[in-house]
């Protein structure tokens, strides 16, 4: 994915994703409706990522390593709705003919366009990879002990993380050649870097959806790992953390594969039972942050697999496609703040009177959760 400049086979001109079929009259009068898109995501998508950097960087309670890969995240999204989108959308709201710069493939033009490409590549790939390190520390969070996430998240590790998602992503838009074929040559039978870009989607998919699924299914078993984390779409699962903070000597999971005492173990009231209601919308809440990832990412996989082969796949295909990954870009901000009640408090000392009803009814349906101070642990809240 290393490049956007993506073409169809038969068009012999290459250029933004907007122009992928300039010679096809029928598409002419709808590249203003996707430029008009690409401007909402950008504006968008800048202010939420920008948001959301400052908030982290200013408010030390919002310092933490789910956090840190968040921010890295938005970091990359960043490079992407405010720098390559604008770029897209004025381009897209030029005349047909002069949308592109001057001079071929082996010119200023051609640089500009594999400059615009690699771009796209770097942040889309960092993106990408920070999503799999958020799913994997929260994975790693419920799963494991808290002497183990400790020594496995310290400060140098998650630096570390950090910098290898960026050097790995860097590497590949050096390294690689462009996403699709230069237009004008014979395409190759088998285009690599496009079937290297569709396996990369389908491992990033395999693995988050691995990641939260196991997080569902760790929760129903152990309160104590669930009442420390602090996911905005686990806090309704299924009600335990009100229980446990209720009924201190409920029995707990003891960890990874640790097994409750049941000489401790201390009825709890119906009320307290978690309702099928609840584990029903706690189901749909982690399926909902799955299907986001699914319907943004799958279709540009099937888009790289008929261009690897060399299938012609239509303009309006891989336009939705890639506004469709390029979208993820501008709502991952919401992804993961939207029912986060710190990072709410923090948008609220910023900006009075914002989220004030949002936060009223989300307080009304709030579970309470267990303090760090009565786990003992401060796994979940680990600073920088």
């Amino acid at each position: 994915m290393t490049n956007s400049s993506s073409t169809s086979t038969s068009s012999t001109t290459g250029g933004s994703l907007l122009l992928l079929c300039e010679e096809e009259e029928s598409w002419a009068g709808r590249r203003i409706p996707v430029s008009l898109l690409y401007s909402g995501l950008a504006i968008g998508g800048t202010l939420a990522n920008g948001m959301v950097i400052y908030l982290v960087s200013s408010f030390r309670k919002l310092q933490t390593t789910s956090n840190a890969f968040i921010v890295n995240g938005c970091a990359a999204d960043l490079s992407v709705c405010a720098l390559w989108m604008p770029q897209e959308a004025v381009l897209g709201l030029l005349p047909t003919g002069s949308a592109e710069p001057p001079a071929d493939w082996d010119g200023a033009g051609g640089s500009y366009r594999l400059l615009r490409g690699g771009l796209l590549g770097l942040g889309l790939t960092v993106s990408l990879l920070s999503h799999c390190l958020v799913a994997l520390n929260r994975y790693l969070l419920i799963t494991r002990a808290p002497a183990t996430y400790q020594a496995l998240y310290q400060r140098r590790h998650t630096a570390g993380m950090l910098a290898l998602s960026w050097a790995l992503a860097l590497g590949l838009v050096l390294l690689l050649p462009p996403w699709a074929p230069r237009p004008g040559a014979a395409p190759p039978r088998v285009h690599y870097p496009a079937l290297l870009a569709a396996a990369a989607l389908l491992a990033q998919t395999a693995l988050l959806l691995h990641c939260y699924l196991g997080i569902v299914r760790r929760v129903r078993v152990s309160v104590k790992r669930v009442s420390v984390l602090n996911f905005h779409l686990l806090h309704q699962l299924p009600g335990c953390a009100a229980a446990a903070a209720a009924f201190p000597g409920a029995p707990h999971a003891s960890g990874p594969g640790g097994a409750a005492h049941p000489a401790q173990a201390q009825p709890l009231p119906p009320a307290l039972h978690p309702r099928r209601a609840q584990r029903r919308l706690s189901g749909l809440s982690v399926l909902l942050l799955c299907c986001v990832f699914l319907l943004a990412t799958q279709p540009l996989v099937w888009v790289s697999l008929a261009s690897g082969f060399s299938l012609p796949v239509p303009w309006g295909v891989q336009a939705a496609s890639w506004l469709l990954c390029c979208a993820l870009s501008a709502l991952n901000p919401l992804l993961y703040t939207w029912r986060n009640e710190e990072f709410r408090r923090s948008v609220r000392s910023v900006l009075p009177g914002v989220g004030d009803a949002a936060a009223a009814a989300a307080a009304a349906t709030a579970v309470p959760a267990v303090s760090q101070a009565q786990l003992g642990t401060r796994a979940a809240g680990q600073h920088w």
